[in-house]
């Protein structure tokens, strides 16, 4: 699987250079690290709380497609799919940090959730006060009893975009941790793959998939899902994918939900739209009204083929911060 790269080695840092060098007035990277990015121009003292995210390389636009205004304020990053190092943290929430501590919010994977629950330890010899919600909306990987412990996968979009929102009206850092847990309860995700990615400088795909396959509930770095089917039909995968997202959030006619479709990297989205079309019809008969949608890339994993689909089930005060105004250079809203 040919990539434009040059050594694979620095396949990230030079993606991310070249990132931050396309868009200098909205990024700036860290002095001491090269794998931690922060808003360009941020006002370090108004008060207001930062939201630091962070994982592995390969699913732009996760993380750091979601560092901008009314979303996160900085993004440290790892090897493609290898959790970033708590110094890489650690530098970027010190200089994120707006003077009122600091959310992390990331997707829940081990290595993740080590690193960042030790970059909390480090910053406190510094003062700064952090919370860690973890994002874990990956149906397929556990039951509903058990969400906190779910991989996190493209749903956390959703946790960007409201609780970014929500720290712009100036809540303290325990007000904006608890929302974020809220919102992050009301997230539920499946996806399915079609095809694998391939990691730079590997020789061999992540996994094996025949040409006629469908992996139900595969994670974004290629774990197992929970089945393999044959080549199927949007309408099929909609009607695969529809009923286990209900039940899981407990949906029944009336409810609101806002909903994500999602491409895993290679899938375009005049795919995406089919599979919503299905997906819509479904929700309509029954009952479940669409707040908003989202189609497109929002998680993706290098050129997977395949795509997730999302609901978030809709709060009261949940419709403010979805449909507030927010601006990343992968985004505008």
């Amino acid at each position: 699987m040919s990539k434009i790269m040059n050594e694979a080695s620095d396949f990230v840092d030079q993606s991310l250079a070249g990132i931050v060098a396309a868009n200098p007035n909205d990024l700036a990277l860290c002095e001491t690290s090269r794998r931690s990015v922060v808003r360009a121009g941020q006002a370090k003292g108004d008060g207001k709380v930062a939201i630091v995210t962070g994982g592995g390389y390969g699913h732009l636009p996760v993380f750091l497609g979601y560092v901008g205004q009314g979303m996160c304020d900085g993004c440290a990053v790892g090897n493609v799919f290898t959790s970033p190092s708590a110094e890489a943290i650690v530098e970027c929430a010190r200089r994120a940090d707006r003077g009122a501590g600091v959310l992390f919010l990331f997707g829940n994977y081990m290595g993740d959730s080590m690193n960042f629950d030790m970059a909390s330890e480090l910053l406190e010899f510094d003062d700064i006060q952090t919370r860690v919600v973890k994002c874990s909306d990956d149906v397929a990987s556990l039951p509903r009893e058990r969400w906190q412990e779910r991989r996190g996968v493209s749903g956390i979009f959703f946790a960007y975009k409201l609780v970014g929102a929500y720290v712009e009206q100036g809540h303290s850092l325990d007000e904006v941790a608890d929302f974020a847990r809220r919102v992050t309860e009301n997230v539920s995700t499946f996806g399915f793959a079609t095809s694998s990615c391939q990691i730079p400088g590997e020789k061999t795909t992540v996994f094996q998939i025949g040409e006629d396959e469908t992996e139900l509930g595969m994670g974004i770095h290629g774990e197992p899902g929970v089945e393999r089917a044959g080549k199927m039909t949007s309408a099929e995968l909609a009607a695969y994918l529809v009923p286990r997202l209900v039940a899981d959030q407990g949906l029944a006619a009336g409810d609101k939900i806002a909903v994500l479709v999602n491409s895993l990297g290679a899938t375009c989205e005049e795919e995406l739209y089919v599979l919503y079309a299905d997906v819509k019809q479904l929700l309509d008969q029954a009952g479940i009204d669409v707040s908003r949608v989202f189609v497109g890339r929002y998680g993706t994993s290098m050129e997977m083929a395949g795509a997730s689909l999302s609901f978030l089930k809709m709060e009261d005060d949940f419709s403010e911060y979805l449909n507030a105004p927010a601006s990343t250079p992968f985004m505008r809203f």
